[in-house]
């Protein structure tokens, strides 16, 4: 299906003014395999570096004397600057790869010194010319080193202080075990360790060495490691930081405008509210972007939000913001119309996911054979004494809320809420009183006292609004203590009662590679393809992929494909383990110290102003 889109005129600048200069210099800039030469290189040649400080013996050999020709000091006097500058070098070899300014600057200033080191110390100009060779082509190329730094916390300061304070003790101990050993003879590894210790912090250890010449190198050496350490722990630790991707109440109350205008289009067009997402608006407003960016990745979800015709708008400004920090551009889910204009628009390619179950609530029914098992299923469950709410969140009273939010967090198999590209990550806010919950209960058995309220509550389904008349699945929660067969109840009970609020269109899970399920499993089916479903059926041992795809197929439901967005082939682990974090199927973090880990809960305060605005643009 295809469908027009004419770009719209840009009436009005672009939030952040720098983007259509970047996009120039982007553009105009034909070398762009330079930044990926350059951080290879210093990632050589800081490795080189340190293993010339290291390894006193390489200076006898041919690799000593390949090092020598790179910058870097390779005597005893400048053992220490060599140690550093290596290290340096191979912390900033990969910002290099990614155009990052502030390495670029780094390095700008670390090559001068080299080449200084050298004429004023050894009066040898070749690794001199070396170093100013390399450094005059990254500074007339200095336009390939335009991206700004990633969003930044105080973790990463600690962070740093320890990846880099365990590589320093690994590495001192290497230095202390590879010199010639001390005048008691062979030290203890409990001495060589307390040597190490001592030394990152700039005093004497337990070892005495016979010569002056090797006990001023590993004192040098091991200072020159606690001194980089401390000072790029401090770095981060004192430097601006930035905020965490946060949707503010004026990008929120511009989306909803947009939603509803053009939210029928795409049922997870209402997940663009999730508060955990920063929002690109086109330059004319009428079309905006959703997104985070997880380990570099630029990472959007479903279709852009707004007027079709103002997407490529949208596009060319979350592409720009990307080029601008050196971000890889992903989008999760779009639907066939959105993939078609992103790979036109941005030149980026699409990858079929899966497949979206949406059920038409007109032509919805248990009678027939194909709905036999589900009709089943659904009597006996309610003969169990379950029975089902259906109702708008608005309807709820704040106590219900909070004891449907409770008991969806202790159903949580983990400590952290997941989604990202179909979760709101929230329920029972006051802006999302359009939502559709629904709810099962259980009565007590004949003779069995009534317990506390909200004690019957067994199960839950959440849904979004999709426009006037769809909903969209959000959260599907239940005890695991209850009987089998609960979701589809709550399912069935959803889909017979929404009708009378309007909808006509639900949405239900996403199954991935559900195409592949479906023909894999068919008669005639190549060995290719029976493989590719035997690894997706291995794989849903731990992954939800075979049992969502049979669990939607029981409604009968008209299947919508979805796609994944990227630029190149050799981007998708990288964009795949982003995706993982942000679904929060991988979590990477530093540890709660002191404090036991909190679960983290569905119904947060309400935010009086954010509701105040809302309720004023609505």
């Amino acid at each position: 299906m295809s469908v027009p889109v004419s770009v719209e005129p840009s009436t009005e600048q672009p939030r952040r003014g720098g983007l259509q200069t970047l996009r120039t210099q982007a553009a105009a800039v034909p070398r762009a395999w330079l930044p990926g030469v350059v951080g290879y290189a210093c990632l050589l040649i800081g490795l080189l570096d340190i293993c010339s400080a290291v390894f006193p013996k390489l200076r006898h050999t041919r690799m000593h004397t390949f090092a020598g020709q790179l910058p870097g000091a390779t005597t005893t006097l400048a053992a220490a600057g060599t140690l550093m500058v290596g290290v340096l070098l191979v912390l900033l070899a990969h910002a290099l790869r990614r155009r990052k300014r502030r390495a670029w600057r780094a390095v700008v200033v670390l090559l001068p010194m080299g080449a200084a080191l050298h004429l004023l110390r050894w009066h040898q100009t070749g690794p001199a010319v070396i170093s100013l060779v390399l450094f005059a082509v990254i500074l007339v190329h200095r336009r390939e080193f335009y991206a700004k730094a990633d969003p930044r916390t105080r973790w990463r300061a600690l962070a740093n202080l320890v990846v880099m304070g365990v590589f320093s003790v690994l590495l001192g101990l290497l230095i202390v075990s590879v010199h010639p050993k001390s005048e008691i003879g062979d030290p203890s590894t409990v001495q060589r360790l307390e040597e190490t210790v001592y030394g990152l912090f700039g005093f004497d250890g337990p070892i005495r060495y016979g010569s002056d010449r090797i006990s001023d190198l590993v004192a040098y050496s091991l200072g020159a490691l606690g001194l980089l350490t401390a000072f790029t722990s401090a770095y981060l630790l004192l430097r601006p930081e930035k905020p965490e991707p946060e949707l503010t109440v004026e990008d929120e109350v511009k989306v909803r405008e947009l939603l509803a205008r053009h939210g029928t289009r795409d049922s997870l067009g209402y997940f663009a509210l999730r508060r955990d997402k920063s929002v690109l608006f086109s330059p004319s407003g009428k079309a905006a972007i959703s997104y985070r960016v997880v380990s570099g990745v630029m990472l959007a979800s479903g279709d852009p939000v707004g007027d079709v015709e103002a997407w490529p708008g949208a596009i060319k400004v979350f592409m720009a913001e990307a080029r601008e920090h050196a971000w890889v551009p992903a989008v999760m889910g779009c639907s066939e119309v959105g993939g078609e204009v992103w790979t036109r628009e941005a030149g980026l390619d699409a990858l079929e996911l899966g497949d979206e179950a949406i059920v038409d609530t007109a032509t919805f029914s248990l009678s027939g054979r194909a709905m036999r098992n589900v009709r089943q299923m659904v009597k006996r469950i309610e003969r169990n004494g379950y029975s089902c709410q259906v109702r708008r969140v608005g309807d709820l009273t704040l106590e219900e809320r909070r004891q449907i939010a409770d008991a969806a967090c202790r159903w949580r198999g983990t400590d952290t809420e997941r989604g990202f590209s179909m979760a709101l990550g929230r329920f029972g806010d006051p802006t999302d009183d359009r939502c559709v919950v629904v709810t099962a209960h259980k009565a007590p058995a004949e003779g069995e006292p009534a317990g506390a309220p909200g004690s019957d509550l067994k199960a839950v389904l959440h849904f979004v609004p999709w426009g006037p008349d769809g909903i969209s699945l959000e959260l599907m929660r239940r005890d695991r203590e209850a009987d089998p067969g609960l979701n589809e109840l709550l399912i069935v009970a959803a889909l017979q009662a929404v009708p009378a609020m309007g909808v006509k269109r639900v949405s239900l899970n996403f199954a991935m590679f559900r195409s592949a399920l479906a023909r894999g499993e068919r008669i005639g089916a190549g060995p290719v393809l029976r493989a590719w479903r035997g690894l997706l059926v291995f794989l849903s041992r731990w992954f939800q992929i075979e049992s969502l795809y049979k669990f939607n197929a029981k409604f009968q439901p008209e299947w919508e494909p979805r796609f994944l967005v990227y630029k190149q082939t050799r981007d998708l682990p990288r964009i795949g383990f982003a995706a993982m974090q942000a679904e929060a199927f991988i979590t990477l973090g530093m540890p709660r110290l002191g404090r036991a880990k909190q679960r983290q809960g569905l119904m947060p305060e309400p935010d009086q102003a954010r509701l105040a605005a809302v309720t004023e643009a609505a």
